[in-house]
């Protein structure tokens, strides 16, 4: 009885919430600010020891050694840094592409703005290496026309130093280019050329316009990051210096 009784109170309450239209008066939230002064759980700092002293040991692991301190802001056109990461990117690269393709890599060419930190003087842990280049960025090779290659000197002679290999360029007082070759020749622009990059460039970041629409693309799933510390763990110590790939006269 109590079950038939029931029934139809719920069915005029369901009638009457249907015929009345709800609306959203106001939305209220407040900014909660994440820092150090929110007080710790300890039931979740317990949680995360063990994987947190996991990882801090694997970071703080000692791969090489630094003769210097060296910082992208270094020199205006080339700096040690740069060139260390270019010519890492070649030498592990390289060998990645040529066992795919037959072909090698022609140059390398990176972004001055991924370099995100300097190298201190003293030993390179892991932790050096995720802080130079925080970014999940990885190898591009790409193929590019001679007129392209081109395009791209008449980007780099402004002026930046981005980490370049295989590219050497030479500019005068007026900003105008005095000599530009790539794999130690000229450019032909009849030919086309394999350029390493990161896949942040190659979709035209930093305006790097050239490197859109490549005759052909191998992305080489390495990151610039697992270069970095597979470098630094095969050599012993890192000595890098600045030379003449990009200079002013």
């Amino acid at each position: 009885m109590r079950f038939i009784f029931l029934f139809p109170v719920l069915f005029f309450c369901l009638l009457s919430c249907k015929n009345n239209t709800l609306k959203l008066k106001e939305i209220d939230g407040k900014q909660i600010n994440i820092n150090d002064s929110l007080s710790q759980v300890a039931k979740i700092n317990t949680f995360i020891k063990p994987y947190k002293e996991h990882i801090d040991k694997q970071m703080d692991s000692v791969l090489a050694y630094s003769t210097k301190a060296l910082s992208k802001t270094d020199s205006e056109y080339n700096t040690a840094i740069g060139n260390m990461m270019a010519d890492a990117v070649m030498a592990y690269a390289n060998p990645i592409f040529n066992k795919r393709t037959k072909f090698n890599i022609d140059a390398v060419l990176l972004n001055y703005g991924g370099i995100r930190s300097a190298l201190p003087q003293g030993n390179i842990t892991m932790r050096e290496a995720y802080n130079i280049m925080p970014f999940e960025n990885r190898v591009m090779v790409l193929e590019i026309s001679g007129k392209k290659v081109n395009e791209m000197f008449d980007y780099l002679k402004h002026g930046t130093a981005h980490p370049m290999h295989g590219l050497h360029l030479v500019i005068n007082d007026k900003g105008d280019i005095e000599e530009s070759k790539i794999n130690g020749a000229p450019v032909d622009p009849k030919k086309t050329y394999f350029i390493a990059t990161n896949d942040y460039l190659q979709n035209g970041g930093d305006h790097m316009d050239f490197f859109k629409n490549p005759v052909s693309i191998m992305d080489l799933d390495y990151k610039v990051r697992n270069i970095l510390i597979d470098y630094f763990a095969d050599n012993d110590t890192i000595a890098p210096v600045q030379d003449d790939r990009f200079i002013k006269i």
